[in-house]
């Protein structure tokens, strides 16, 4: 999967918020903060292509957690990027 074309990573007043660039993305009816290890993924991922397992592993070698509790956060971090449109 991939980060979709439009979409950066800001830090407005110390929130991690992924905004839209271009005309045609502006939706103010939505709004996406990251949490700080949210946030890392996204950073670390940028424009490359990556899996869950891409991610688990940036998890594993940032902070002390079990592969498999990384495992699935990192699952559920890239779903929940695909269900709001941000990658795919």
């Amino acid at each position: 999967m991939h980060i979709k074309d439009g979409f950066r990573l800001r830090t407005i007043c110390g929130e991690s918020i992924i905004v839209a660039e271009g005309e045609n993305r502006i939706d103010f009816n939505k709004i996406v903060s990251l949490n700080e290890s949210a946030a890392y993924l996204w950073s670390s991922v940028g424009e490359k292509e990556f899996t869950a397992d891409d991610l688990a592993a940036l998890l594993t070698n940032r902070y002390e957690v079990a592969a498999d509790v990384a495992a699935a956060d990192a699952a559920r971090v890239a779903e929940s990027w695909v269900a709001a449109g941000l990658a795919e």
